[in-house]
């Protein structure tokens, strides 16, 4: 198995799980479009896993993202951007071609988070730290004020706003 964050797949083998309270402080969630299929806690009201397929299935409602980390982050965040409320969490990696072209011009605003996170294993106990920053991106005008108003430390920068 391979238990490296960036070497994290869409195949439900390598999992790595937000911290419940960082969604928690985020707010409520209608929809998890890469939720695990064995989570051991719920992210949103709804949730899509690798059968239903987040990147096909139509989104609706306001949407928590953590997506799989590697080629596909891209895509789930061009979805983010398309769709226009979302919160995603990834990897601070502002250098990279799928930052480049789905969060900066696209996205409202960018949390960076002061430090590192501690992610949690699929089992639910938890994990590392994977070794690099991470970022919480706002997508529409109710995410920026959650992102403003939840208490996470870090250095929130407004993007298009």
């Amino acid at each position: 198995m391979n238990t490296s964050f960036e070497g994290n797949t869409y195949t439900g083998t390598d999992e790595w799980l937000t911290p419940p309270e960082l969604i928690k402080a985020c707010g409520e969630f209608d929809l998890d479009p890469c939720s695990p299929v064995g989570r051991p806690w719920d992210t949103a009201n709804l949730h899509y896993t690798i059968r239903e397929d987040g990147l096909k299935t139509p989104w609706r409602g306001r949407v928590w993202c953590n997506p799989p980390y590697g080629a596909l982050a891209g895509k789930f965040l061009a979805k983010c951007a398309e769709h226009g409320n979302a919160v995603a969490l990834v990897f601070s990696r502002c250098e990279t071609e799928w930052f480049q072209e789905n969060v900066w011009g696209k996205a409202d605003a960018i949390l960076f988070i002061k430090g590192r996170i501690r992610f949690y294993k699929i089992t639910g106990e938890r994990g590392g730290s994977p070794g690099v920053g991470s970022v919480l991106i706002a997508y529409g005008a109710q995410n920026v004020e959650a992102l403003e108003n939840c208490g996470i430390e870090g250095k929130l920068v407004y993007i298009n706003g």
